[in-house]
């Protein structure tokens, strides 16, 4: 029939219009600040600190190993290595960042800094609500306002955390398996010795 793909079309259009005004699940406009859509697990805007624990400061994952500023494109990561070492959450003494500035008026959220980053210290946040009046100290975010916990990075990115959690925990139980049969070994190392002195005593 001539003209029957037009009216498939504009019924397909009719029904579209119409149903926007009955069905939520077509509805193309979000009433916001009154209606807000929750952001999907893949969203990103700005980049954060992710820490262990309930100290930001003890647990923060970042040991200060300058990747991230060496492969930003637009340059807007600022590190100063610290000059001593302080443990981290599992007690291991580490580097860590003295100051750790990151300029959201330049950084583009192209996530590079948390692809390169071997421990898992950066990730992106998905909170866009960042609008200031002040464009000096409100767009350099230094590192206390950048760090954010892991229960946090787990609420906004739950499969993610959940899979970088249990990459951790099974480094974090070879590690201590590792220093048992090193304090193991040097023990029985250090009761050898000793054995030998009783025997040559004892002839």
């Amino acid at each position: 029939m001539f003209g029957e793909g037009l009216l498939k079309g504009m019924a397909e259009t009719a029904r579209n219009f119409l149903g926007s005004y009955v069905s939520k699940d077509r509805l193309t406009t979000v009433q916001f600040p009154e209606e807000r859509v929750a952001p999907i697990e893949a969203s990103r805007n700005f980049p954060f600190l992710v820490y262990d624990g309930k100290d930001w400061q003890q647990g923060m994952r970042c040991v200060s190993c300058l990747i991230c500023e060496k492969e930003c494109p637009p340059k807007c990561i600022f590190i100063e290595k610290s000059t001593d070492k302080k443990p981290d959450a599992t007690g291991k003494p580490q580097f860590y960042p003295a100051v750790f500035n990151i300029d959201v008026s330049v950084c583009m959220s192209c996530q590079i800094c948390v692809e390169v980053c071997p421990f898992d210290a950066i990730k992106m946040d998905v909170a866009f609500e960042l609008s200031t009046d002040n464009r000096f100290d409100d767009l350099l975010w230094d590192k206390q306002r950048l760090a954010k916990s892991n229960e946090y990075y787990g609420k906004i990115h739950p499969t993610e955390a959940a899979a970088v959690d249990a990459q951790l925990a099974e480094g974090r139980a070879k590690l201590e398996a590792k220093s048992k049969v090193t304090t193991e070994a040097k023990a029985v190392g250090a009761a050898v010795p000793s054995a030998q002195t009783v025997s040559g005593a004892t002839e």
